[in-house]
């Protein structure tokens, strides 16, 4: 009786045991995966905040197993999290709020349906199927790669809806070779031949991505060729800098002037500048540092004097993280000032001038200054395979060196560095 009574213990400890350790086991695998449990509406959740790096999660009262994921690019996605055969599985759902949260929930109750008849629904997703049409391929690129690949999607988006619409309903296999470069030749009469090309490289992407996830097709892109494109090499000349400088200092919005004096003297992208943040700039090392360039990579910035001044400026009244804060913007920083630019270019009377000829400027005149190829690609953060060995053995003691000569050239032209400071705390007064 003892004995019996004692292998009942040890089996029950057993089971005991064994459930403890599978829990602590999801657990750890999960430790990352912070969810807080709320009640999805479509008010709580365009009241969550969204993160400044990685990913926020959220998991609904309502329907067991459905929750989102929130990233710092403003991307709201719906996902259920299951353990299938003995791993953890994220069936992606869709992006909010193009996927409502009723259709999300009634989507969730299928997914677990199928998971507990033996169905991971990861692989029927992932295998294409044969004959889709091209709105749903143009979907599964958005939100299986575009969304969570590229900072660019936006564009994406855009451009398809805009210009591919005709072909939403038409099977992917029933749209040819002929009719691309039809549409192709079209859109450059229409809208430009850059417009035309960067459409024809997002249909040829698209097909890739198919062929890659099990399409068993042909890319009808094949054999299409970009129309050249002329090497735009705009950057202000002498003569224009004076009437440039002028116009730009009598601007009387700050924020959109201080970000056009920034960008010419950083040769920064404008994405770049106007998402600046403080905690990104240390002022008395002179330096900014740029968490995520175009390339996908980090990139730290000289700055002048003249722009450590203005920055110095700005700090003093600064409430925000951002340097250049907007209360209308959904970002919450300054978006592209268009119309000021506008103003601008009028009052200087300089035409067929656009915000990034301002990068291309202070690479023209660091050349000018005498820097070399080498020392002008680190400083504004040019990704080339052919110099990139080179970029990696610079510190950048002659970067700053190269940025501080041509940037005291460029301000020769149209006053001295006192004058220009004392008249933007005037104009800020």
């Amino acid at each position: 009786m003892r004995k019996g009574y004692g292998l009942t213990c040890v089996w029950l400890f057993s089971i005991i045991f064994y459930k403890d350790c599978c829990n602590l086991r999801q657990w750890c695998g999960n430790k990352k995966e912070i969810k807080v449990k709320i009640n999805f509406t479509k008010q709580t959740i365009m009241d969550l905040d969204f993160p400044k790096k990685g990913l926020k999660y959220y998991r609904d009262i309502k329907e067991k197993g459905l929750s989102i994921y929130i990233t710092s690019n403003e991307i709201i996605t719906f996902f259920v999290r299951k353990r299938i055969e003995g791993k953890d599985e994220r069936v992606i759902i869709g992006s909010f709020p193009e996927r409502s949260i009723e259709s999300a929930r009634k989507q969730a109750r299928v997914i677990k349906g199928l998971i507990a008849q033996g169905i991971n629904p990861n692989d029927k997703k992932n295998t294409l199927r044969q004959e889709i049409t091209f709105k749903e391929l143009f979907v599964d690129y958005m939100e299986r790669y575009s969304k969570q690949e590229k900072r660019t999607w936006k564009g994406d988006e855009n451009d398809i809806n805009r210009f591919l619409n005709h072909w939403f309903n038409k099977k992917i296999s029933t749209i040819t070779n002929n009719e691309i470069r039809l549409l192709h030749e079209k859109i450059k009469i229409n809208n430009g031949l850059y417009q035309a090309n960067r459409v024809l490289v997002k249909i040829r992407a698209i097909y890739n991505k198919a062929l890659e996830w099990g399409w068993q097709g042909v890319n009808p892109t094949n054999c299409i060729k970009k129309f050249k494109e002329k090497s735009r090499d705009r950057f202000l000349q002498v003569d224009e800098f004076p009437r440039f400088w002028d116009a730009v200092m009598k601007e009387e919005n700050s924020a959109p002037r201080d970000y056009v004096i920034l960008s010419l003297l950083t040769g920064a992208r404008k994405s770049n500048v106007l998402s600046m943040c403080w905690d990104d700039v240390h002022l008395e090392r002179g330096q900014w540092r740029i968490p995520e360039t175009k390339n996908g990579e980090p990139l730290t910035v000289s700055l002048p004097q003249l722009a450590i001044n203005i920055l110095a400026i700005r700090k003093e009244t600064s409430t925000n993280e951002w340097v250049f804060p907007s209360l209308t913007s959904k970002s919450g920083h300054l978006e592209e000032p268009k119309r000021a630019w506008k103003r601008i270019l009028k009052r200087a009377d300089i035409k067929d001038l656009r915000i990034h000829d301002l990068r291309r400027t202070l690479g023209s005149w660091q050349a000018a200054t005498g820097a070399t190829t080498a020392i002008i690609g680190k400083s504004l953060g040019h990704k080339n395979k052919n110099t990139t060995a080179i970029y990696e053995r610079l510190n950048l003691d002659p970067v700053k060196q190269a940025v501080e000569r041509a940037t005291d050239a460029m301000i020769e032209t149209f006053g001295t560095e006192e004058e220009i400071i004392k008249k933007l705390k005037l104009h800020n007064s």
